[in-house]
């Protein structure tokens, strides 16, 4: 295994690349500005195309264009790019259009800031755009883990046809860690793309690519043929991780950099004798409802703790179906949760003593 020092943005970038993308269309923001930087000069030396578009909303549509041709494509951009890239995401679901988005998240709401956040959680999951449709959508914790899964996300959109998107925040894209590029990932069965509108037209009949259906009863067709696809995701491809949950009398749920922070909060809390676990949801859509089930028996709570001020805190409740008390500890503003806050948090929770 041969590993590199990379940075965050730069390393999802090239795992596009090992991936097959062959068309990048975007637009600059910070913290995801390295990412396009790279692509500009690398997607050149590999024969493939980069656009910097004049806009979220003319690269995102230039993102239908290039996935309807039969294109591998992707785009990237940070909370209010992807907000203006909404009404395409809609129409890409809507045509079942398969591209990969990378969000590389940032405070808001509005401008905000360009320090880490979470706080897109519900625009990620709950479709954003107009209509009944979802992502597909993975949230990375270290860099390895973003760059495998951004080298599936495109079979997975391609399985799916549907956008899939990367969720991770500002400062997995801005860290550096040693990643290995070459690491094989899970190879989705893929059927060829007899659907695309490429102009050809030997060997079977015209393509159309298209959202619009004026018949009520054709519209509500379509739905509900897009509905067996987000059922199927729910039943057969939700992704989570259990860690420490052996007798864990208190189990974390947190995703991304926080579940880093976590990992560190329950090593300190075991040199206090309280056994905590953490529940790492890998797919925020759809969303690991398994996992807690798979729960032991000797955890009493849970406590969520998010870059938000409880984005996903509604889906860990609706999980729980009231099984458990449901605590909550959160940070804002670009602000990242420390774990000696998260372990005080646990020790309220569990009544232990808190570090002064």
């Amino acid at each position: 295994m041969s590993k590199v020092l990379m940075k965050g943005n730069e390393a999802m970038a090239l795992a596009a690349i090992k991936a097959g993308c062959e068309a990048f269309y975007g637009y600059p923001i910070t913290p995801q500005n390295e990412l396009p930087e790279y692509l500009s000069k690398h997607m050149a030396l590999h024969g493939r195309v980069f656009v910097q578009a004049e806009s979220e909303v003319a690269a995102i549509n230039m993102v239908y264009g290039a996935a309807g041709a039969g294109a591998r494509v992707l785009t990237s951009s940070s909370s209010p790019g992807i907000a203006l890239k909404q009404e395409g995401i809609s129409y890409m679901a809507g045509a079942e259009l398969p591209a990969v988005i990378i969000n590389v998240m940032r405070g808001g709401p509005g401008l905000g800031g360009i320090q880490p956040s979470q706080a897109d959680y519900k625009q990620i999951t709950r479709g954003g755009g107009n209509g009944d449709y979802y992502l597909y959508a993975l949230a990375p914790e270290t860099l390895q883990e973003a760059v495998d899964l951004i080298k599936e996300a495109f079979d997975i959109a391609d399985y799916y046809r549907n956008p899939v998107m990367i969720a991770v925040d500002g400062l997995i894209g801005q860290m550096m860690e040693p990643v290995d590029l070459d690491r094989e990932v899970p190879k989705w069965d893929l059927t060829p793309k007899t659907w695309v509108a490429d102009g050809n037209r030997k060997n079977r009949e015209r393509n159309v690519i298209n959202s619009l259906y004026l018949d009520p009863n054709d519209l509500e067709n379509h739905n509900l043929h897009l509905k067996e696809k987000f059922d199927d995701m729910r039943k057969n491809h939700q992704r989570y991780e259990l860690v420490n949950m052996k007798n864990a009398e208190i189990a974390i749920v947190a995703y991304g950099s926080v579940s880093r922070i976590a990992r560190t909060a329950i090593e300190i809390l075991a040199e206090q004798g309280i056994k905590c676990g953490i529940l790492r949801p890998i797919t925020l859509f759809p969303y690991p409802k398994k996992a807690f089930h798979a729960l032991p028996k000797t955890v009493k709570d849970l406590l969520v703790v998010e870059m938000s001020t409880g984005q996903m805190l509604e889906d860990v409740k609706l999980s729980n179906e009231c099984h458990l008390p449901v605590h909550f500890f959160g940070r804002v503003g670009g602000i990242i949760p420390e774990a000696q806050e998260i372990v005080d948090k646990v020790l309220e929770i569990v009544g232990g003593e808190k570090h002064e």
